[in-house]
């Protein structure tokens, strides 16, 4: 059975006559008859009841008018599909990000790009910025909410923003009632870092903005997450240091504080592999790049 076997016997079952039939399919009667019956012997089945002067569909031919209709509405609708597909307009596209990045930059984007393009469908995915690397290689991933600096041939990145640190102290302490302070005031404070193998760059400059102040951090607890560092502050355990995006994230138990002068700094970057030609993944870095300007993230 052929697609145009399926074609000729709509139009056939429409006219309910062989020579307006063939007329509509450019063609001539005898091959759209040979057609017809063909399909019929395959099937099994007669389609038509037919004598020199009338034609009509017997009921096997209704049933299955119904059929073809919808499997032909179906091809249609899958041809559209895979042009929109093709245009950037339809499909999947996976993201992996940093926990910070649901603060401010992420769901800007992804809002933006979703209200753009309704018919990709977003998957994301958190995972810290090693985890990220180590998922474009495996091919897991098609776009990253980065940290960066990143090291790899594999990727290439879009510089989102640059931002300043800062620090984030449980409502009870004296430092709440600041409107700022320095590095070197917190020389006494015991530390809540994000492990440094999850977020080398930042865990490093927090360090040595703490050396230029003349002191070696005290570190209380390290974790894995941002946010995790915000609960253990919250629970009175220490104080930290946080990009300041991270204020975004309110609780009533801390108090984020601006620090003078020689705050940390932190950049986000969008990552994606540089071999990816997808139509998809353009449309969204070219959407992310229109948002940035608009929010003047940059």
């Amino acid at each position: 059975m052929e697609l145009r076997q399926l074609i000729y016997f709509t139009v056939v079952a429409e006219e309910l006559h062989f020579g307006r039939a063939a007329i509509r399919l450019q063609m001539t009667q005898p091959p759209l008859s040979q057609q017809i019956l063909q399909l019929e012997k395959e099937l099994g089945v007669k389609l038509f009841d037919r004598s020199k002067r009338h034609v009509e569909l017997t009921n096997a031919g209704t049933v299955f008018l119904q059929e073809v209709r919808h499997v032909l509405t179906k091809l249609d609708e899958a041809k559209a599909a895979a042009i929109r597909a093709q245009n950037g307009m339809a499909g999947r596209l996976v993201i992996g990000f940093i926990g910070s990045a649901t603060f401010d930059i992420l769901p800007t984007i992804v809002r933006g790009f979703q209200e753009q393009f309704p018919a990709i469908d977003l998957i994301l995915h958190e995972m810290h910025t090693p985890r990220q690397i180590e998922a474009f290689h495996n091919k897991e991933i098609d776009i990253g909410f980065v940290r960066p600096p990143i090291f790899d041939p594999l990727l290439s990145l879009l510089p989102i923003y640059q931002e300043t640190g800062i620090a984030v102290v449980p409502k009870s302490h004296p430092f709440a009632q600041r409107d700022s302070l320095s590095m070197k005031e917190l020389s006494l404070e015991q530390f809540i870092m994000v492990e440094r193998e999850i977020w080398p760059s930042w865990y490093d400059d927090i360090i040595a903005k703490c050396h230029a102040a003349g002191f070696e951090p005290i570190t209380r607890q390290v974790v894995k997450e941002i946010q995790t560092v915000i609960g253990l502050v919250a629970s009175g355990l220490g104080i930290s240091i946080v990009p300041r995006s991270t204020s975004n994230f309110h609780t009533h138990d801390v108090t984020y504080v601006t620090i003078e002068q020689e705050a940390p700094r932190v950049d986000m970057s969008l990552a994606w592999r540089t071999d990816n030609n997808s139509t998809i993944v353009k449309q969204f870095l070219d959407t992310s790049t229109k948002l940035i300007k608009v929010n003047k993230l940059q």
